[in-house]
């Protein structure tokens, strides 16, 4: 009487990842279009929610917490790209989307800009990388300094601006004690690492996703 071994199970291969392409089918473009609505609105809400008119300080200490909130749609968009230039296309309706709403011009090209870093980090990835795609949601959400670049351009000018809209004399007033360059700019580093959050929180949400994506 011989032993016999059942012999070993076979390895299940993970999903395969169509081929690199710069055809945009008709289904990437309504994804791109969705996922980029999607972002915009909670991001859009987000702020509105919890900083708009309240005060500049407010303003300061919760515009960073945006980018966790939307890294979860934009970590589920990752896991519908299939080849180049889907991110980029994103980025682009996104910066439209905000320049139709008052953005200024440079605020547009930064996240045409930071889009396509993203996109270079998700090539060097393969489009199968779980980790890239947090890496590219981190430098995507650079885009939020753009809206400030006025700002550092000149900031009696963007005060001015300012003024000449619907805030009050005692916003204002705050808002030029509050609002430094150096506190913008330490805004932005921490709106960049609660992207990285923001990621990492898409990641783990959307796990399942993920694995069906292919994205290791």
């Amino acid at each position: 009487m011989t032993d016999e071994t059942a012999p070993a199970p076979a390895p299940i291969a993970p999903p395969t990842r169509a081929p690199l392409s710069l055809r945009f089918s008709a289904r990437d473009l309504l994804n791109v279009a969705i996922f980029a609505v999607i972002y915009f609105v909670i991001v859009f809400v987000f702020v509105i929610a919890m900083l708009g008119i309240v005060s500049p300080l407010a303003m300061l200490l919760t515009l960073p917490l945006a980018p966790i909130a939307a890294g979860i749609p934009y970590l589920l968009f990752l896991t519908r790209v299939r080849h180049a230039g889907m991110v980029t296309l994103f980025g682009l309706v996104v910066g439209l989307i905000y320049l139709m709403m008052g953005h200024p011009w440079q605020s547009t090209v930064v996240t045409v800009v930071v889009s396509l870093l993203a996109e270079v980090i998700l090539r060097a990835g393969g489009y199968g990388s779980k980790w890239a795609s947090i890496w590219a949601y981190t430098v995507f959400s650079a885009w939020f300094i753009g809206p400030w670049i006025p700002f550092f351009l000149d900031r009696a000018a963007y005060l001015r601006a300012q003024s000449a809209g619907t805030m009050g004399a005692d916003y204002m007033a705050a808002f030029d004690q509050v609002v430094t360059v150096p506190a913008v700019l330490v805004m932005v580093l921490v709106t960049v690492i609660c992207g990285f959050l923001g990621g990492l929180l898409g990641t783990a949400v959307l796990r399942k996703h993920f694995r069906a994506a292919g994205l290791a």
